[in-house]
């Protein structure tokens, strides 16, 4: 289940910014220097999302298998030297 927050109301400087409040920055694990894209959605209303960081990728490509895979001339390779390959081979 998704934590609702209260909408918060913020003010647009003469510069154009705005202030997100802090506790939908925690919501969004918002820190100082990170990146967002803003959007506009179909009802004209506005659309933010963090974009990943380094550390976010850094996460996400340790958990991806790397294994050396040597497939012969055939197309043939051996399944107990390359399981993570033999798994992703024969996924449904």
């Amino acid at each position: 289940m998704i934590d609702q927050v209260t909408p918060k109301t913020s003010k647009v400087s003469s510069k154009g910014q705005v202030v997100i409040p802090v506790e939908l920055r925690r919501k969004l694990g918002l820190q100082d220097g990170d990146q967002v894209t803003i959007d506009v959605n179909d009802n004209n209303e506005l659309v933010l999302k963090k974009l990943p960081t380094a550390l976010d990728w850094h996460n996400l490509i340790t958990t991806i298998p790397n294994e050396k895979v040597d497939i012969d001339q055939n197309g043939h390779y051996n399944p107990e030297k390359a399981p993570h390959f033999h798994d992703w081979m024969n996924e449904d």
